[in-house]
């Protein structure tokens, strides 16, 4: 990885999706500019739709994982330059 990016991991187990709902816009994508209350994905743990906020300012560069996947606590899920 890049080491001037830092990555946004995951607050908990579940599934990750990009979107608010099927056939919706992803949150984010390569280029967004976040901000420490955008929201960058939901993640769905039994039945309770978690949105994840980047809470830190800069730019995506990098989506690490692909919708629908399983992640752990603690799993990078997006690198972001600063700035």
């Amino acid at each position: 990885p890049d080491k001037d990016t830092v990555p946004i991991k995951s607050p908990t187990v579940g599934t990750y999706y990009e979107s608010p709902s099927p056939g919706d816009p992803p949150f984010v994508s390569v280029g967004s500019k976040v901000g420490q209350e955008s929201i960058v994905c939901i993640i769905e743990a039994m039945k309770v739709f978690n949105q994840i906020p980047a809470e830190i300012n800069g730019t995506i560069t990098e989506i690490l994982v692909k919708n629908g996947d399983a992640v752990e606590f603690g799993q990078p899920l997006f690198r972001v330059r600063l700035g």
